[in-house]
């Protein structure tokens, strides 16, 4: 188990300097910022998992919201150390259910150490999912699709074709549902780039569609998509629909 933590908050703090001291004693790896956004940017190779500790909440109310976004993004872990009301406060701004763990000031540190294991321990099982790239430009529909595939699978979401794309030089991914109809950079240009690039031509990609006409599928034909999703699908249809695909690629490496 790989256990490594991007510890964020004032670094000449004792109790910061004292979590960071345990954090080690339990054999993590331990990388400590301050709650600044480009630091934090610039660090190579940083771990999913963020540990927070809240020392001027107010100060840090514009950081939660950049953490609530790389969340929803890129599926980070992100824990808490603060007060009960600066923790009901946070939850406002980063929902409930995207904090993986809350420590309540006084801390100790002795329980957080073995807290934070488990977090580690969470976070690792996430990881060895397979990992799906949501392209869409309504928000809605990629916060919903998320919501049905996330129990099984690692989900990241970006909102446009070019947006992809960047994404995609940086990340890899095992499927991607690309939205067949979007403003600017449109599902199928989007696929015909993807099959350009050398880095990008292999990876399987299905169209989120409301459209099925045969027009529509003969234009990307060549393009070779794994399939057609329709949005209007039942949700336990379309997560079938991409658990048959990944079985079959099981299949297909067993072979």
């Amino acid at each position: 188990m790989e256990k490594r933590v991007l510890l964020i908050g004032g670094g000449k703090s004792f109790m910061v300097t004292s979590i960071a001291k345990e954090l080690r004693e339990e054999g993590f790896e331990v990388i400590q910022s301050t709650c600044n956004v480009t630091e934090i940017e610039h660090i190579e190779n940083k771990p999913n998992v963020y540990l927070v500790y809240v020392d001027d909440l107010e100060e840090m109310m514009e950081f939660f919201v950049y953490l609530r976004d790389r969340v929803v993004e890129n599926d980070i872990s992100i824990s808490v150390i603060g007060s009960h009301d600066e923790i009901q406060k946070i939850y406002n701004t980063t929902t409930k259910d995207k904090i993986a763990a809350v420590f309540e000031r006084p801390v100790n540190v002795k329980e957080l150490g073995r807290e934070m294991l488990k977090v580690v321990e969470k976070e690792e099982v996430r990881l060895q999912k397979k990992r799906i790239l949501l392209v869409d430009d309504d928000g809605t529909m990629l916060r919903t699709i998320k919501s049905w595939l996330s129990d099984k699978y690692q989900v990241f979401m970006v909102n446009s074709g070019m947006a992809a794309i960047t994404f995609l030089a940086k990340n890899e991914v095992d499927l991607i549902l690309l939205d067949y109809e979007m403003p600017v950079t449109t599902g199928p240009k989007v696929l015909e780039m993807l099959r350009s690039e050398p880095a990008t031509s292999g990876i399987p990609v299905m169209f989120l569609t409301v459209k099925s006409d045969k027009e529509s599928v003969m234009q990307v034909l060549s393009l070779k998509p794994e399939k057609y999703l329709l949005k209007t699908m039942p949700p336990a249809e379309l997560v079938s629909n991409v658990d048959e695909f990944f079985e079959k690629q099981k299949i297909k490496s067993y072979m």
